[in-house]
């Protein structure tokens, strides 16, 4: 290789160097404006017995430390997820998600709550709202989580009734979070998350925050770490 040609080589490197750099900077400005600790949201005080203000403390503990709330519209959902996304500031539709608490119909009498994580009766599925859901493969991953000991014919996972939602969780319709969930059960169901969340370039997404009205986001790499979800691919 020649002098120039050797030279011209390490400008191109240094300049695909600087980009990197000038796009990881950026994304940490986007973090560090979402970046709370605790606090209360920019549209309203929290309360100590508010919502907010008692995930922002689990999620401290946890040691989530880049997370945020958004109050949106009564309205919200019924606009388009573009609109969505924007009332939310995120990146991308991608960065939408949802917390399902889904049943499993069909597993043995002698499991009726979520103490037994690898082959519970209800778990919280979290998906984007651009992906169908795929029960199908939650039903092999589960069979194939318990070695294929226990029969495939006794995982069939489908939606829970919304009133079994809210007993588990504590949390109605479209304000269901897979954080803080308040059930009467000894141990809170075990939460999936899409694979595809977390292959999200951003490392953020944003779901349900326990009031219709109230939506957290967070680094999605925090969550994986605080709260060891299965990671499956649902959709």
């Amino acid at each position: 290789m020649g002098a120039a040609a050797a030279d011209l080589e390490a400008r191109q490197l240094c300049i695909l160097a600087r980009i990197a750099d000038l796009e990881l900077a950026a994304q940490q400005r986007r973090l560090g404006a979402l970046s709370i600790s605790a606090a209360p949201s920019e549209d309203g005080e929290a309360g100590a017995g508010t919502t907010e203000a008692r995930l922002s403390a689990l999620l401290a503990a946890r040691g989530v430390r880049d997370f945020a709330f958004r109050r949106v519209p009564a309205d919200y959902y019924d606009r388009s997820l573009e609109e969505r996304r924007g009332l939310l500031r995120a990146d991308s539709v991608a960065q939408l998600c949802k917390s399902i608490v889904m049943v499993n119909i069909q597993v043995a009498a002698d499991v009726v709550d979520c103490s037994n994580p690898k082959n519970s009766k209800y778990y919280v599925v979290v998906v984007q709202y651009m992906a169908r859901l795929n029960a199908e493969n939650i039903k092999n991953f589960l069979y194939e989580l318990n070695e294929k000991q226990i029969p495939k014919k006794r995982f069939n996972m489908r939606l829970a009734p919304e009133e079994e939602s809210r007993k588990l969780t504590g949390f109605v319709h479209n304000a269901v979070t897979c954080i803080g969930m308040e059930t009467n059960i000894p141990v809170p169901p075990q939460v999936i998350i899409d694979e595809a969340i977390t292959k999200l370039d951003e490392d953020f997404f944003w779901l349900g925050g326990g009031e219709v009205d109230l939506k957290l986001g967070m680094r999605t790499s925090q969550f994986l770490s605080a709260f060891s979800p299965f990671v499956v691919k649902c959709s």
